[in-house]
């Protein structure tokens, strides 16, 4: 059965979607621990980070990076962009990217709530630093 990150890159579900390329999507966590938290995933499903080839987990990562950068851009205030691949809620490679200012934001329990207006402008925003 298809992840809901498959769902998402094969546009069967919306998403706010900051970037994609041929092997990689990232996009707007719905349920963000922090204003601007990203998953960058790769396209191929495959259950766990170290499963990848290590072509694929390379690529995944140079494909953060980008996004990362970004937001470091959009996001100058924080600290720093927190990266954690955790994987135990959906079976498809995903790494978090996190605007941090503490380290209580990186709290997978905690969860922002933003409007679909909201939501929208941030995604603007990276895609725009993504440029």
């Amino acid at each position: 059965m298809a992840s809901i990150f498959t769902k998402i890159i094969n546009r069967e579900i919306p998403a706010y979607i900051i970037a994609e390329d041929e092997n990689h999507i990232a996009f707007l966590d719905i349920f963000p621990n922090a204003k601007g938290h990203v998953l960058a995933v790769p396209k191929k499903e495959v259950d766990k980070l170290f499963d990848l080839s290590e072509e694929a987990y390379l690529d995944l990562m140079k494909f953060a990076r980008k996004i990362a950068k970004a937001q470091e851009k959009v996001f100058p205030d924080v600290k720093r962009i927190g990266m954690a691949v955790v994987g135990l809620e959906v079976p498809h490679v995903h790494v978090h990217l996190i605007p941090l200012q503490d380290m209580s934001d990186m709290d997978f329990g905690k969860k922002l709530s933003f409007t679909p207006e909201q939501f929208k402008q941030i995604q603007k925003q990276l895609q725009k630093a993504l440029l």
